[in-house]
């Protein structure tokens, strides 16, 4: 059986919402001298990187891409694996980036490998919120919430035109 997609975001969308999300970063972090974008591989990391240039053109804010290596399916049996030294995070402002919250377990167990450091404040970045939470973590900067189905899928698929699909 052959399931129908739904648009939700063209590449258009997704860019304005990606530039919208960089002035509020700014505007929450328009004193600090760096910002940690901490981008949860793989989607996650891909918008964090588009968030970074976004960010770079509205501010002279330094910023300092990392990628978090999380097992989406066994978070409990795996370590969470930061690239780079975790002293970089030390006193700084982090962004974690993923592109999609479904329960919020990954952003959870991603918290906890974050909160072993000393950092100045956390702020976390959604492209699709789907307000399905079974863990008790808020988003700071979404592109879009959207009230699924348990049973619907919220695809966001990177490229050469980024699109954003429920299926």
């Amino acid at each position: 059986m052959n399931k129908s997609r739904t648009l939700l975001l063209n590449h258009h969308q997704i860019s304005q919402k990606i530039n919208r999300i960089a002035y509020q970063i700014y505007e929450d972090n328009y004193d600090e001298k760096e910002i940690i974008i901490l981008g949860i591989w793989q989607n996650g990391y891909i918008l964090a990187e588009k968030i970074q240039k976004a960010l770079n053109g509205v501010c002279d804010i330094k910023t300092t891409l990392l990628e978090l290596r999380i097992d989406k399916h066994s978070q409990v049996d795996h370590e969470v694996v930061i690239s780079g030294s975790r002293d970089v995070m030390v006193g700084k402002s982090i962004i974690l980036v993923d592109d999609v919250l479904n329960s919020g377990k990954t952003l959870i167990y991603s918290m906890k490998a974050i909160l072993r450091t000393d950092t100045r404040k956390i702020r976390t970045v959604l492209l699709v919120d789907r307000d399905h939470r079974r863990y008790p973590i808020l988003t700071d900067f979404v592109g879009m919430t959207l009230s699924t189905t348990f049973q619907e899928h919220v695809s966001v698929e990177f490229g050469d035109e980024d699109a954003v699909y429920l299926s």
